[in-house]
């Protein structure tokens, strides 16, 4: 397919425009994807708001995004797997193959991976994207392209219910009820966890959480979020602690929350890169810390929970953007986190 395609770069920090590219041409073991929604992540809006995370440091023009679903309509001649108009749902990184970890299966942490939207990569705030083929995950008929585009961060959910071995009749807590934290929510009680609390400081991602089938909710700005799940807990406390504010504060109540031998898993990024724990206390319960690095061998279980009806996945997205309003989509996706708990642009 040859043509013209609109992309959304980033031309600096805070600022975002258009430019036409090439529709890319997909080699041999891939396929060209035209692309129906893609999400925004916490990640683009840190670099659109900041220009780096961490090592990783934009040099504009760079295109954000990297949590896409569309269409197939063109395939490389050496794939089989895929034909034009199956929708699909894109795995973001392509890894080695040969490295320790690609063989021993834990191929999310290639040293070597190529991942939408991560400094020099470009992203896929665009029409069409070529991408390998065994990347692209088919999606059932009841399974739609704006479910693709969020089966990313719901792999990250499951892969964080995994780390944390969760279990049917476990009370578990989940610390953030922004995109991550409320995917964690949903693979927990799609892994049959018993009972689910959300603790958040603000109150439209708690209703979100409701909505989404949390048992209970505890708002950490009124009240001594502590004191409530040991209340809700009996004063046995919880079985597992799924921490995605990446706060100081929420990591140690975690440690006060859990009971003794219990996980806590570590998903969120601090704005400092540190933190100071409560380590005599942790010690003391011999709690085991977990920490997960994006995903692995999830889309399918992922997809599987949405089709089955397991997971409502629809239910997270409180925001959609046309991929001309761009602009506007990452200024209020940024600013208004009060309101928007997840934003994803529509691309055609």
């Amino acid at each position: 397919m040859e043509g013209k395609m609109k992309t959304a770069v980033m031309e600096g920090i805070g600022k975002m425009g258009f430019e036409e590219r090439d529709i890319p041409v997909p080699k041999d073991n891939e396929a060209l994807v035209k692309l129906e929604y893609v999400g925004i992540c916490g990640s683009d809006m840190h670099y659109y708001e900041t220009g780096a995370i961490g090592n990783y440091v934009v040099k504009p023009p760079f295109v954000l995004g990297h949590e896409p679903g569309g269409v197939v309509v063109e395939v490389g001649k050496k794939v089989k797997n895929l034909k034009p108009g199956d929708k699909v749902a894109l795995e973001p990184g392509t890894t080695c193959g040969e490295c320790e970890f690609c063989k021993s299966g834990r191929y999310n942490l290639c040293p070597d991976v190529v991942f939408f939207a991560t400094p020099p990569v470009d992203g896929v705030f665009q029409e069409y994207v070529a991408h390998e083929a065994g990347l692209c995950h088919k999606l059932p008929d009841q399974v739609s392209t704006m479910e693709g585009a969020l089966i990313e961060p719901l792999a990250i959910g499951f892969h964080a219910a995994n780390r944390g071995e969760a279990h049917v009749g476990q009370t578990a807590v989940v610390f953030g009820a922004g995109c991550i934290g409320l995917v964690c929510l949903l693979a927990l009680k799609a892994e049959g966890v018993s009972k689910v609390i959300v603790v958040d400081i603000m109150d439209k991602r708690l209703e979100k959480a409701l909505e989404l089938g949390a048992s209970y909710v505890v708002n950490g700005s009124t009240c001594d979020a502590v004191a409530k799940v040991m209340e809700l807990t009996r004063g046995e406390g919880a079985d597992l602690a799924i921490e995605t504010a990446g706060t100081e504060i929420t990591t140690n109540q975690a440690i006060h929350m859990v009971k003794k031998g219990s996980n806590i898993v570590l998903v969120g990024y601090g704005k400092t890169g540190r933190i100071n724990v409560e380590m005599s206390l942790a010690l003391d319960k011999e709690v085991t810390f977990r920490t997960i690095f994006r995903s692995r061998h999830l889309y399918e279980t992922a997809i599987a929970a949405v089709a089955e009806g397991r997971v409502n996945l629809k239910g997270i997205v409180s925001n959609v953007f046309d991929l001309d309003d761009i602009q506007n989509a990452m200024e209020k996706s940024v600013e208004d986190k009060a309101n928007i708990v997840k934003s994803v642009v529509k691309i055609c």
